[in-house]
């Protein structure tokens, strides 16, 4: 659940918390005070959307940050799976600090990618925002909502048809490419038969660029390094007849050698400086051997210049470097064998293609079973939720279309949410009846209907109750209260019905602070509630009767509760 909310310096909002608790919270207040300022900050906490124009005026950034706390095993082997440790009270603290073209997030105290946190929000909250319904509008969604819903016996067949459907796009596209006619074929060989003959006749070996490259450098760089060479070896040698370091050395060994016999620490320093001389001995010869290796003939330049040019034309003309060359190589040739004898070619490709589209239509097939099972189960499902929500003669049906000449990754059904509200009317598709206030009453229907089904135990809803009143609003409130039974619910409301179900209550006003308009939240008690469900009531009047309207609105929604 969601324990609590920390907003600093967004939006009106100086700095606020907000602590929920189980059941249905409920958040209240005037138009424009700020409530739909909550829900977005818990959407911005959660990898939302940001802007500038967001950070309180005069502030360099703002700050919003979640505490969520009893999650279930599922959720919490989803974090462990992040790499991500939990706090040791078992909570999840999300940040994200806002700044002018940047923000950075943090879950439990580490950085995390925008992708990350909609991964974990995904599992810890389901948010309905005030348009959200419309989305119901739309065909597309319909199969998105009836798939969530099926998810859990769909997800391991979705994955295979995903993987045999890409391997059917690929043979599809191998066969596209074998359909030419004989010109075509003649024109593609002959190219073919000239780069894999230029390829193979150049003989490539991995690495041999790398090492021609080195011996090029070390050719035409031979007089400089000789220079330096000759000149170490005259001052380590001493060649040209002037002390060298060797003979330094040797005399320096000698005179310590005269008097050793003197000093045990005089033998100690003896024995190390023969050891440099033996070292440096050792390098002389190296060096010497070092510079006859440089010594090369104009012949062995221009064999290394040649074939190092060959190798940079293959590579410049065939993939940037030898291991692509010689991928190209592979490639080519198994083209070139294949238009060798095109049609056992197309014939092979075409059965390969015939089995593999039948393994995707047997996998389509398994699908549509599921969805329709499903959609048999949650239409039934819906049909109960509806009638609650004052649907009294409602019929709602899910309709499933296949279509093999349709296949997609996820399949060859499409989906359609069809419905009828009043005795003795046909069904329709969703979209040519529904108003605004039924969309949102289906869509809590089936928020209600799939929040028994998975396991996230966080629900906010941010004006569900959009064009409804009366019995309506009733009906609403009943089921936001049941729903609250098992999730924990937070719902932004102008209706005194579903405000009087509440079990903590939450007023959001506008004011003023040194002169700065401001959007507090205050949680209120008892007596504070019912004030507010009068107002919501009464408006700007507030008389006793409709103080004692709402004192029976809140007896009615307790004993509503009880059961």
């Amino acid at each position: 659940m969601l324990y609590s909310l920390h907003v600093k310096n967004l939006a009106l909002i100086k700095e606020q918390e907000i602590e929920f608790s189980k059941g249905l919270n409920i958040l209240t207040g005037e138009t424009g005070a700020g409530k739909s300022v909550i829900i977005g900050s818990v959407n911005l906490a959660l990898g939302g959307k940001t802007d500038a124009g967001l950070i309180r005026t005069g502030e360099e950034s703002a700050l919003v940050e979640l505490t969520f706390g009893e999650l279930n095993d599922q959720q919490k082997k989803f974090i462990k799976d992040m790499d991500i440790d939990l706090d040791e009270d078992g909570t999840v603290i999300i940040q994200r600090k806002i700044m002018p073209g940047r923000s950075v997030s943090k879950i439990c105290g580490e950085t995390v990618s925008a992708r990350q946190l909609k991964d974990i929000a995904s599992i810890l909250i389901n948010i309905h925002g005030q348009n959200d319904h419309q989305e119901l509008l739309h065909k597309k969604k319909h199969m998105e909502i009836l798939d969530d819903y099926c998810m859990n016996e769909l997800k391991t067949p979705l994955q295979e048809l995903s993987l045999r459907y890409e391997e059917m796009r690929s043979l599809e596209k191998e066969l596209e490419d074998m359909s030419m006619d004989e010109s075509s074929r003649l024109r593609e060989q002959e190219l073919l038969e000239f780069e894999v003959n230029e390829i193979n006749d150049a003989n490539v070996v991995l690495g041999e660029d790398e090492e021609l490259e080195s011996r090029y450098h070390k050719m035409v760089n031979s007089r400089k390094i000789s220079e330096a060479a000759y000149a170490a070896s005259a001052m380590t040698s001493g060649n040209d007849g002037e002390d060298s370091a060797s003979d330094l050395i040797g005399r320096a060994v000698r005179e310590l050698s005269s008097v050793s016999n003197y000093d045990s620490d005089i033998e100690d320093l003896l024995s190390q400086l023969s050891d440099i001389e033996n070292l440096l001995t050792d390098f002389n010869h190296s060096l010497s051997d070092y510079v006859s290796d440089l010594e090369f003939d104009d012949e062995d330049f221009r064999n290394t210049e040649d074939r190092l040019n060959t190798l940079n034309h293959l590579k410049d003309k065939y993939g940037g470097s030898l291991e692509k060359v010689l991928k190209y190589l592979e490639e080519k040739s198994s083209r070139l064998e294949a238009l060798s004898d095109l049609d056992a070619v197309r014939s092979k490709l075409t059965k390969s293609l015939d089995d593999k589209r039948k393994e995707v239509l047997l996998l389509c097939k398994k699908i549509s079973d599921i969805r329709k099972k499903g959609a048999r189960s949650l239409q039934d499902k819906l049909t109960e939720a509806l009638i609650d929500l004052n649907f009294l003669d409602v019929r709602f049906e899910i309709e499933i279309n296949s279509d093999e000449d349709k296949v997609s990754s996820k399949g060859y059904d499409g989906a359609q949410f069809m419905i009828s509200t009043n005795p003795g009317e046909v069904m329709r598709p969703l979209d040519q009846i529904a108003s605004g206030g039924e969309l949102s009453r289906i869509m809590l229907a089936l928020k209600t209907v799939v929040a028994d089904k998975d396991d996230i135990s966080t629900l906010i809803f941010d004006e569900i109750d959009a064009g409804i009143s009366g019995r309506t609003a009733w009906k609403v409130s009943q089921k936001l209260g049941e729903l609250s039974k098992d999730h924990q619910i937070i719902c932004i409301t102008h209706l005194p019905q579903i405000a009087a179900m509440s079990d903590t209550h939450f007023m959001i006003e506008k004011g003023l602070d040194d002169g700065r308009t401001v959007t507090s939240i205050s949680k209120l008690d008892a007596d504070a509630s019912t004030s507010e469900l009068a107002r919501l009531l009464g408006g700007e009047e507030i008389t006793d009767a409709v103080i004692q309207n709402a004192l029976e609105m809140r007896k009615l929604a307790e004993e509503t509760k009880r059961g």
